[in-house]
Parts: C-alpha cells; structure tokens; sequence
C-alpha cells in the first residue's frame, strides 16, 4: 500500500523491496525461476495459479492493516 493506503500492484526488479519506493508489502509472489522450477519447469503461470490458492488472506489484511 502506498502512504495515503491505497492498494498498488507494483513489480521490482532485481531484489528491489517495495519499501525503497515508499510502499509497505502487503502480499508478494517470487516468480524468479528459482521459487517455481524444481516443480513447475517452465510453467510459472500455473506456478502462479497454484499460489493464490495458498495465499493467506488473513495475514494480508493484518499486514494492510499495518
């Protein structure tokens, strides 16, 4: 979320943290290879499917809540 609360979907490069931009993290997913390639090979968009579904909703809003 940026300072005034809003949600922003934003992509970093490198090992970039939102938090140099001004932004607190609320929910991050790796789509480096090295967080989805043992399992998923070269299928990051079922690597990300799969994410939503362990995605822990509550922790998110604690976070947004932060």
């Amino acid at each position: 979320r940026d300072a005034s609360g809003a949600l922003q979907v934003i992509q970093t490069t490198e090992q970039d943290p939102p938090h140099a931009f001004g932004f607190v993290p609320v929910l991050g997913v790796d789509v480096w290879e090295h967080a989805y390639y043992l399992r998923y090979q070269n299928r990051r968009g079922d690597y990300v499917d799969r994410w939503w579904s362990v995605v822990d909703w509550e922790q998110a809003a604690r976070n947004y809540d932060a």
